[in-house]
């Protein structure tokens, strides 16, 4: 019998040859302008993620865990979505591009900190009822006699 190389589908590699392929193409052009500048900036952010912001969230998660018990979930999942919209719109949220960005799309940078305050507070309420409902319907599922 012969041994089988834990390789995948042809369909698989050719994604993954593309990738690396995109990705390459994409190094190469962020790099084309000041590599050592950008270089640096990578290395930095790996170094403050791993050595200040990881051990920051770590024991923010697990005050959470020991807070909120078995329903850490229903406050997990919004704060993470919420986290993620804060860096990808952080630049505009805080305003410190406004310039650039009306200059880019004509557009004005306001509201953007209202808009990510609402997204926030419609998360937390929808996982707020949707933990309600499901503490209810457990409820009702019980035998009487454990009420």
């Amino acid at each position: 019998m012969r041994p089988r190389l834990p390789l995948g589908s042809p369909l698989q590699i050719l994604l993954l040859v593309c990738s690396f392929a995109l990705a390459g193409y994409a190094g190469v052009r962020l790099l084309e302008g000041d590599w050592l500048r950008t270089a640096l900036w990578f290395a930095g952010a790996a170094v403050v993620h791993d050595l200040v912001l990881l051990p920051l969230y770590a024991v923010a998660d697990r005050a959470l865990g020991a807070a909120a018990g078995r329903y850490v979930m229903y406050v997990r999942v919004p704060a993470a979505f919420s986290a993620l919209l804060l860096l990808v719109w952080f630049p505009l949220i805080t305003g410190r591009v406004e310039e650039r960005y009306r200059s880019a799309t004509g557009l004005p940078p306001d509201g953007f900190l209202a808009r990510w305050l609402l997204i926030t507070a419609v998360l937390f309420g929808a996982s707020a009822a949707l933990c309600a409902l499901r503490v209810r319907r457990a409820a009702k599922e019980r035998p009487p006699a454990v009420h």
